[in-house]
């Protein structure tokens, strides 16, 4: 059995909804299909949900019934007979209707969860409308019945594979399972999110507690690319990543994946396929155990990065000072990115400044801090780079005119990490694209 993620581009609209049937149906293989919500949904009802939170109910719902019209209209396109689109009204009208009530409900964070959950809802529960029209054998799963989160918001693995057990269990003949993505329910079991990677997040999960064949993700791009296509002109898909290699990409900025995704799958050793809806034939990315190749693979750009650097001649060589700098971080729940140490100077990056308030207060008792904003980590992944001959003179003079203020080089075999003034990104990356890629 295999797993096919498809992502809010994929089925925004009617149209590529029926692509998207024609794919999952295209092989006898069992599969699990998770679906994100259509492209557009989540953003709206986040807006509904902060609307609702400062009291304005009016322009709420002039919100909710746009949305309402666009999945009206949606259905009408993507369905053919009189029948399925009965079916889909009444979903509509369930849906919306609730939106509807809430807005005579005092607002909480659990309601926001609610309010945010219905777009995965209505995406499933309108494929499987569409499936029923085409006389396509299919159950739908509800992904609140099965995926759940810990106090600590991690998911429950144990408790996925046996709730998720039971209930194909009841089904063993069929083939064709329909879910969705991002939501789930939390400790207390009240609905909620996975937040980080979202509907991927939800596929690799499921993928490592079925032992899936094979995590097919498909978006709108043709694999992981070796640059950023937004950027650089000339860029090209890369066939094979190791899973070391494709979290290194994910956390630095390569957007098609998020770095929690990798995780499930590698423990289970389930392959992981990044594909393209709109150009199924196309080879895609493959990552696996293995890396394929030795030397540079990618480069990723992370942005909005904070470096802050912290100066003391009396203390950075006494025993536990860099102990004492990285329990301030982890007081404020704050990830470092990248660090790099001197004689009289640390310097790490952050990547959220939600509590750099209280991190500069305590940190000053160390010494003298300098904060530097608009940073862009840069990284430069591949297979034991770190070892790879000529890498690093060939990088280097690649962006001899780039202004570099940190250098993070030695802590993966697999990534060189530079930190550059984000003015510098475009430049940067179309320089190492060509001096690393020759293109």
């Amino acid at each position: 059995m295999k797993v096919m993620k498809f992502g809010g581009t994929s089925v925004g609209k009617p149209e590529r909804m029926q692509q998207v049937i024609d794919l999952v149906t295209a092989e006898s293989e069992s599969k699990i299909v998770v679906l994100s919500a259509l492209s557009g949904t989540t953003n709206a009802l986040i807006e509904i949900s902060q609307l609702l939170s400062l009291g304005y109910k009016v322009p709420a719902k002039q919100k909710i019934d746009e949305l309402e019209a666009t999945y009206r209209n949606f259905i009408e396109k993507l369905l053919e007979t009189r029948r399925a689109k009965e079916d889909a009204g009444i979903i509509i009208a369930e849906h919306f209707d609730f939106l509807n009530i809430i807005l005579r409900i005092s607002y909480s964070e659990s309601l926001n969860k609610d309010i945010l959950a219905q777009g995965e809802l209505l995406s499933t529960k309108l494929f499987c409308v569409a499936l029923t029209e085409r006389h396509i054998s299919h159950r739908f799963l509800s992904a609140l019945d099965f995926m759940c989160i810990d106090e600590n918001e991690e998911p429950r693995l144990e408790r996925i594979q046996r709730r998720l057990q039971v209930i194909m269990k009841e089904f063993p003949e069929e083939t064709l399972f329909v879910t969705q993505g991002y939501i789930c329910r939390n400790v207390r079991e009240e609905v909620d999110n996975l937040k980080r990677g979202g509907s991927d997040y939800t596929a690799s999960l499921i993928a490592a507690v079925i032992d899936a064949s094979v995590c097919e993700i498909w978006t709108d791009i043709d694999g992981m690319h070796n640059n950023d296509p937004r950027v650089v002109d000339k860029t090209m898909a890369i066939e094979i990543l190791s899973f070391e290699e494709a979290a290194e990409l994910a956390y630095f900025g390569a957007k098609i994946l998020h770095p929690t995704c990798i995780w499930p799958t590698q423990q289970k050793n389930v392959p992981v396929r990044l594909l393209n809806t709109m150009q199924p034939k196309a080879v895609g990315t493959t990552i696996q155990q293995t890396a394929g190749s030795v030397g540079v693979k990618a480069i990723a750009a992370k942005d909005e990065i904070i470096a802050i650097k912290i100066k003391s001649s009396r203390m950075l060589l006494a025993h536990g000072f860099l102990r004492k700098i990285f329990e301030v971080f982890e007081k404020y729940k704050t990830s470092i990115d990248m660090v790099t140490t001197s004689e009289v100077a640390v310097a790490v990056t952050i990547d959220n400044d939600a509590r750099l308030k209280e991190i500069m207060i305590e940190l000053e008792q160390f010494g003298s801090v300098e904060i530097l904003k608009n940073q862009t980590i840069v990284s430069i992944v591949g297979n034991e780079i770190a070892k790879t001959e000529h890498v690093l003179t060939t990088l280097f003079n690649a962006i001899k005119s780039i202004p570099i203020t940190m250098v993070n080089y030695g802590g993966s075999a697999h990534n060189i990490s530079l930190l550059i003034p984000s003015e510098y990104k475009k430049e940067t990356l179309q320089l190492l694209n060509k001096g690393l890629f020759n293109l």
